[in-house]
């Protein structure tokens, strides 16, 4: 098992000021590891960066979307803008629904002006605003067409959650040994850094249901995460791009010929995944110089009111 590498540094002033470890591995378009940093043999939690896997679990048991944006919102961890909680409410209305059938705990939104905004007017935290609830409507919805029971659709013996954890191990390519319970409530599978980028590698090689997946998040990125987020510009810039994140540091990523990546940053540290998912395409050769993605490659560090500093991937750390 090797230790993980340092992945990304924090520099103020011209001196390095702090380090994130992680681990990292990137496959080429055959399916073969291509480079690799770290350990990415060891299980670890893909938090929801298998939430396209859980959505192709969806659809494979039978679930019906009159719209593959419901699809893309399925798969995301959004921000609880306006739009993203009334498309997941309208789901749950189509099928009889209210927000109280979700089992998603309640939240504030992630993006900060809706965020700041229900704080002034005294607006308590719903399930809808929660980052899960598309993929908590959309569970719900393939139970009411199934006529699965709904109460208990969490419980990792429904055959929701059975479904999707065939479907999780037979795209990574392992078995699970190690299960247990994510922020949102739903069952959480233990899996590989190289079993994640294998996962995301079939959901854009595979066609059919998966490609469907796929297709749905790269065309509507905006419902996948929401404004000025990573996912949101990084589908947005890279034609053809599938792109999640995770918590606790989790990113895979997948290019249209079937190059895949994972990464896990070991702090768990979000501000960190960026820089790396910038420096895994530029690795693949893509070419990440416009825009947004430069903010996300290169984090600018304040003092005060002026960049004393900058987050930033190790120079070499992924190179060849």
């Amino acid at each position: 098992m090797n230790a993980p590498a340092p992945l990304v540094e924090l520099v103020r002033g011209g001196l390095r000021e702090g380090v994130h470890f992680g681990s990292a591995v990137l496959l080429d378009s055959d399916g073969s590891v291509l480079r690799s940093v770290g350990d990415v043999t060891a299980p670890m939690f893909p938090r929801s960066t298998v939430k396209p896997a859980q959505a192709l679990a969806m659809l494979r048991a039978g679930l019906e979307l009159p719209d593959d944006a419901d699809l893309a919102l399925g798969a995301a961890s959004h921000n609880g803008e306006p739009g993203h909680l009334e498309r997941a409410a309208a789901v749950l209305a189509r099928h009889g629904l209210g927000e109280d059938a979700l089992r998603c705990p309640p939240d504030q939104p992630m993006h900060e002006p809706t965020r700041q905004r229900w704080l002034a007017d005294g607006t308590g935290g719903r399930r809808l605003a929660m980052n899960c609830s598309g993929k908590h409507a959309a569970m719900l919805a393939t139970c009411v067409q199934l006529g699965w029971p709904v109460a208990d659709y969490l419980d990792p013996e429904h055959p929701l959650q059975l479904g999707a954890r065939e479907t999780i191990a037979e795209l990574a390519g392992e078995s699970i040994e190690t299960a247990t319970v994510d922020g949102c409530g739903a069952p959480l599978f233990a899996i590989s850094l190289t079993g994640l980028a294998r996962l995301f590698r079939g959901m854009v090689t595979a066609g059919g249901a998966a490609g469907r997946v796929a297709d749905a998040m790269r065309a509507h990125p905006w419902l996948v995460a929401g404004t000025d987020r990573d996912d949101t510009e990084l589908m947005t810039a890279v034609p053809g791009l599938l792109s999640k994140i995770g918590a606790e540091g989790v990113l895979a990523l997948a290019l249209p010929d079937g190059r895949a990546a994972a990464v896990k940053i070991s702090d768990g540290a979000s501000r960190a995944r960026g820089p790396v998912a910038v420096e895994v395409l530029r690795a693949f050769g893509v070419d990440v110089t416009g825009g947004r993605v430069k903010d996300i490659a290169e984090q600018p560090l304040l003092g005060g009111e002026r960049q004393v500093g900058v987050l930033r991937v190790i120079p070499g750390v992924l190179s060849a």
